[in-house]
């Protein structure tokens, strides 16, 4: 890979939308493996290391994982893409098989953590509902209340 493939911070930062302290600590916590450094200690990205960032991103923002079920479907994503690649190159059909198994049961517990995930939000979302229709209800009950009264108020003068 040429030195113009790589990305410093500043600029994987920008693409990304998270802060250089974010992307440092998703570094530190194994999120990210180390990226390469130039002779001078910078950090050096490649479009890889940006579309893993934004996938955990996407993770966090949209599912609402923490970082420790993030680490363990990042970790999955790139045993599935092993998997994936060993297939392709075994000719042992029962190794392919084994393998293809493997990644069957990879991926399997990835859309069971999504299909969790869907229903905690489902749940949440009814809870949320049942206040905002408590809410209008009584709303609409004292929009009524203040239109009985304002006739009678009115006749008056």
């Amino acid at each position: 890979m040429v030195e113009t493939d790589f990305l410093q911070i500043d600029e994987v930062a920008s693409r990304t939308g998270l802060t250089k302290r974010t992307i440092r600590y998703y570094e530190e916590i194994g999120l990210l493996r180390p990226p390469t450094r130039t002779e001078g200690g910078y950090r050096l990205f490649t479009a890889d290391d940006v579309e893993r960032l934004e996938r955990i991103k996407r993770l966090r923002e949209l599912m609402n994982f923490s970082l420790a079920e993030i680490k363990e479907h990042v970790e999955a994503d790139e045993l599935r893409q092993q998997l994936h690649q060993q297939v392709k190159q075994d000719i042992a059909e029962a190794s392919r098989l084994e393998k293809l198994r493997r990644l069957a049961d990879v991926t399997t517990r990835q859309v069971e953590r999504i299909d969790e995930k869907i229903c905690q939000l489902g749940e949440l979302k009814a809870e949320y509902q049942a206040r905002l229709d408590r809410v209008l209800l009584r709303l609409k009950a004292a929009d009524d209340a203040v239109a009985h009264v304002r006739p009678s108020a009115e006749g008056k003068r």
